[in-house]
């Protein structure tokens, strides 16, 4: 299901003007969440940092927009993965914005892929850099090319994603997902400033462990803090909680730990949908 400026779309081919930023210039940002029973996991939040992401960028978005697409699109849906597209709009050639930007929305719905759900992964180690001084690195910005060569890479080398440090060595992020380590009972993230998304399962880690006898923390990591990690995992919304087993030719530790934090991320799911992923998984 497709919804385009006002108007609902059955087939993904729409009318869209050829001069619109996001299409030439990646001058825009998006957003994708879990649709579990209809419902969007962690609505309010997902639409809280695409709005903020838009703000960044100079442009501004009608909340009452977004939230008229979201509700187009999941009409009568039960499973999904749901995708919010913001551009600038059009504007005439050359780098300049319009003074006067008229964004454009697109929201769409695309099939659930259940066996993504809790799949632990092996990373690829890119040589290519996040560069943590750019704003966009901050946010899902339509500029995606670097992600796209380094997954790429990943499954060139057998490997499910690809795993980035930022310009000065410290370990970022995978191409669509956050990094966790779990040393003893702390649960370390690196920070944004290291060129890291803000990611929605992270905040709600980072915001709940706790409630396992975690401690939380943001601090810059490096390759040997995950090496000498006893676990190791990545998040996002699709994936939710992703172990993982191996970094290129390098085990990583598995244990219970991830095994728990799944567990715990897939109660809160529930409780807002009613649907356990972790059925849908298996």
């Amino acid at each position: 299901m497709f919804w385009l400026d006002g108007t609902l779309h059955a087939t993904s081919r729409l009318p869209f003007d050829v001069a619109d930023r996001g299409l030439l210039l990646g001058d825009g940002v998006f957003d994708t969440s879990l649709v579990l029973g209809g419902k969007m996991v962690w609505r309010e939040a997902h639409v809280a940092r695409l709005l903020e992401a838009a703000t960044t960028l100079g442009f501004t978005l009608d909340p009452a927009r977004v939230a008229e697409g979201i509700d187009a699109v999941l009409s009568g849906a039960q499973h999904g993965s749901l995708r919010i597209t913001a551009t600038r709009g059009s504007g005439p050639r050359g780098l300049a914005p319009p003074a006067e930007p008229k964004p454009s929305l697109l929201v769409t719905l695309a099939p659930l892929r259940p066996q993504a759900l809790f799949a632990p992964l092996k990373l690829h180690l890119t040589d290519i850099r996040r560069n943590d001084t750019s704003p966009i690195s901050r946010m899902k910005s339509l500029n995606y090319l670097d992600g796209v060569l380094a997954s790429r890479e990943a499954l060139g080398a057998a490997c499910d994603d690809a795993l980035f440090l930022d310009t000065r060595g410290n370990v970022a992020c995978t191409s669509v997902g956050n990094v966790f380590v779990l040393i003893g009972d702390t649960l370390a993230t690196p920070p944004m400033a290291d060129g890291v998304v803000p990611g929605i399962v992270r905040r709600v880690l980072l915001d709940t462990c706790d409630d396992l006898g975690l401690e939380g923390v943001e601090r810059s990591l490096s390759l040997a803090d995950l090496e000498r990690a006893d676990e190791v995992f990545v998040t996002n919304s699709l994936r939710l909680v992703a172990s993982v087993n191996a970094i290129g030719r390098k085990a990583c530790a598995s244990g219970a730990q991830v095994e728990a934090l799944s567990a715990h991320v897939a109660r809160l799911v529930r409780a807002e949908t009613g649907v356990d992923p972790r059925q849908l998984a298996h």
